[in-house]
């Protein structure tokens, strides 16, 4: 199989999603091992040891802490393998896993990935492209140990995998806001420009997010980056909710995210539409780290 082909195979893994649900597991365990590989020449890990890791990769994505079910399901994806101390047949049983459960890439995928380092960064980039927003791309990439950064070739197949961004977008969503966050009113501007300022795709672009102003909204570079990580949404009263779980004992912290729980958020101008239910309502669902804070 050549580059693409491999491509398109990591493309079709089954993820068990429906109605727009996330199901990042596979993708953060194919792009734990990669880091693995490209470390240390070889995917081949214990799945005590691949626990832990995997397992605060999927806190940090909001989903449950539960590693048994990528490590043992990948298999039926034709590109990871497990095999079991004492020769028997794997299971999703975390105790059995735990007792010498040992899990890799397959011979032919972990071979191509080898002899091909733009592969391993194409194969990162889809996976990235396709399950989060770009504002986590590098801190998942870290938390894996991946280097993608100097591997400048894309293949084409790479393109065709990706949905096509509108670029008009981020012009579009800021004209609505006035240039201005929604939630803490910075409206930065380095002579003409609009600097520090961001179009957010409430319902993930990754996740059939369209590229309309109703699915966006005008953040500061820092509450996008808090928004993406399921620290804020936006509630079912067009007002800021905050996570219950988030901590932070400095003024800045205060005043930037904590005073914000329960304020309104900043509708666009005048003939400009306000986020749609649906989105904010995927968002709440699928990014959103409930329960929410108690608004003072």
């Amino acid at each position: 199989m050549d580059d693409n082909a491999w491509l398109e195979r990591v493309a079709r893994i089954n993820q068990h999603s429906g109605g727009g649900e996330r199901a990042p597991h596979k993708p953060l365990l194919i792009l734990y091992a990669l880091g693995r590989l490209q470390r240390e020449r070889s995917s081949k890990v214990a799945f005590s040891e691949a626990e832990k890791p995997l397992g605060e990769l999927l806190i940090d994505a909001g989903r449950d802490p539960k590693p048994q079910y990528p490590f043992y399901r990948l298999q039926s994806d034709g590109l990871w393998v497990v095999e079991m101390r004492n020769g028997e047949e794997p299971s999703e049983s975390v105790g059995a896993l735990r007792d010498g459960a040992v899990g890799q890439f397959t011979p032919e995928f972990e071979a191509a990935l080898l002899e091909s380092p733009s592969l391993i960064a194409n194969t990162a980039r889809m996976l990235l492209d396709r399950e989060f927003p770009e504002t986590l791309h590098e801190d998942i990439l870290s938390a894996v140990g991946l280097s993608i950064n100097d591997v400048v070739v894309t293949l084409e197949r790479v393109a065709e995998l990706r949905r096509r961004r509108d670029p008009m977008f981020r012009k579009r969503v800021l004209y609505a806001y006035e240039e201005t966050c929604a939630f803490c009113g910075f409206d930065g501007l380095l002579e003409r420009a609009a600097v520090g300022l961001e179009a957010a795709h409430v319902r993930w672009w990754a996740y059939e997010g369209p590229d309309d102003v109703q699915n966006g909204v005008c953040l500061c570079s820092l509450h996008h980056k808090l928004f993406d990580r399921g620290v804020m949404t936006v509630n079912d009263e067009n007002r800021i909710a905050v996570s219950g779980h988030f901590r932070g004992a400095t003024e800045a912290s205060r005043r930037f995210v904590g005073d914000l729980n329960g304020q309104e958020v900043r509708a666009p101008q005048l003939g400009q539409p306000r986020i749609a239910e649906e989105h904010s309502s995927w968002h709440r669902d699928q990014v959103f780290r409930a329960p929410e804070r108690v608004a003072g």
